[in-house]
């Protein structure tokens, strides 16, 4: 089971990026999924989290201009990123706590999955 992160880029402040995050593998559940970003030298810390039923809660920072969604058919989960500024500039990184999957005849779960990082830089 794996997370696959992308869709981060260059772009100038007040602009757009939409991030993703596909899981791979006989999955047949997945709960919270959540994104983190991180600067160099810094925690990494919330950014925005979404549960099984939708129910989403944002950092103070970003509510109003970032939007998770999640397509459950899919196993991915979305980032909007509107209204970029400088300080949004980051590694952003997709987790989540618990996966469940089908390995042969057995339901196995798998805890605390990141995906690989997506770098976003905003420009002033």
């Amino acid at each position: 089971v794996q997370l696959q992160a992308c869709g981060g880029g260059l772009v100038q402040a007040g602009g757009s990026l939409r991030l993703s995050c596909a899981a791979s593998g006989s999955i047949f559940r997945i709960d919270a999924i959540g994104w983190y970003r991180q600067v160099p030298g810094k925690q990494r810390d919330l950014v925005a989290r979404i549960n099984t039923g939708g129910s989403t809660e944002y950092a103070d920072s970003v509510k109003g201009r970032f939007t998770i969604s999640r397509d459950n058919a899919k196993n991915t989960v979305y980032l909007q990123l509107n209204s970029l500024k400088p300080e949004d500039t980051a590694v952003y990184y997709c987790n989540a706590p618990q996966i469940w999957y089908r390995s042969g005849l057995a339901s196995v779960m798998a805890t605390d999955r990141w995906g690989q990082g997506t770098e976003v830089t905003v420009s002033s």
